[in-house]
């Protein structure tokens, strides 16, 4: 693929060489640089891709993204210096794979419990409900009836859009994804197109990785501010966050609720190991 088709959408403030180039892949792990290959140097919290920029030129890159040039330049290399590698990197892997988000029905659920749980049944019903599904889970990743086993509860970019690619070649038409605090921060859910986003509930989990609650509620909120307008917002009203989350999105506000006034308004008639039976705006399920 051309390196200046995989830039598309990306915000690029300088370029020193061509862009007019064939590149195999994109990595972001040096170790698994190959030939031809377009290395894109990402600041882990453990380790920064900026140190690695020599190694993966001696293993075959030919292009590099970074958020600051090397003060070697070497020759032949073409260097991209974009403002944020995280998110070059989430654009990038959307353009590689074709966007393969936009072929199907996308579904973000995010929140601090239940994003499992709801991504796993909303899976199962759509399922028994006669439609192709996939699943990006902390359990599992699912494509249709291809079971592949998950690592992190949002997925790198690369993977992330991967398994997208792979979901829409077999005909997936709706895959429910877990959006976690880290995989909205690190910018994994940028390039996607959703169709749609759950916010669960919020509590006070994950301030090892954000340093304020605050901080921890706005990255969440961050998800639906970026949800299209053709896209619906459908908030969980009984946890004060849940008006939060809608307040600046473009989406279709929806909210539902065991106690508040909402659209979608459940009670709990029976529960039982085998399940639960609710009520929901009138209608037994």
């Amino acid at each position: 693929m051309v390196l200046k088709d995989i830039l598309y959408k990306v915000a690029i403030e300088s370029v020193h060489g061509t862009t007019e180039m064939a590149v195999h892949k994109i990595e972001f792990d040096s170790r698994k640089v190959g030939e031809n290959d377009v290395f894109v140097a990402i600041r882990g919290t453990i380790s920064d891709g900026h140190d690695f920029i020599e190694k993966a030129i001696n293993q075959g890159a030919i292009a590099i993204v970074c958020d600051i040039l090397p003060e070697i330049i070497v020759t032949g290399i073409t260097y991209i210096k974009v403002k944020d590698t995280n998110s070059a990197l989430a654009f990038m892997a959307s353009n590689y794979y074709e966007n393969p988000s936009r072929n199907l029905k996308l579904i973000g659920i995010t929140g601090t419990n239940g994003k499992t749980t709801i991504a796993s049944l909303l899976c199962q019903l759509f399922k028994k409900a006669g439609y192709k599904v996939g699943l990006l889970s902390t359990v599992k990743i699912l494509v249709d009836d291809v079971e592949y086993k998950a690592t992190h509860t949002t997925p790198d970019s690369l993977t992330i859009n991967k398994y997208l690619k792979e979901m829409s070649e077999a005909g997936v038409e709706y895959c429910f994804m877990e959006v976690s605090s880290h995989g909205i921060h690190q910018k994994r859910t940028e390039g996607l197109h959703f169709e749609g986003g759950v916010f669960t509930n919020l509590s006070h989990d994950h301030l090892d990785y954000h340093p304020t609650f605050a901080e921890y509620r706005d990255v969440k909120k961050s998800f639906f501010d970026n949800l299209p307008k053709t896209a619906f917002a459908l908030s969980n009203i009984d946890d004060k966050n849940g008006p939060v989350m809608q307040q600046n999105t473009n989406a279709r506000k929806l909210t539902y609720a065991l106690k508040t006034y909402s659209d979608y308004k459940a009670q709990i008639l029976e529960n039982q190991l085998s399940g639960l039976l609710l009520r929901i705006n009138d209608n037994e399920v």
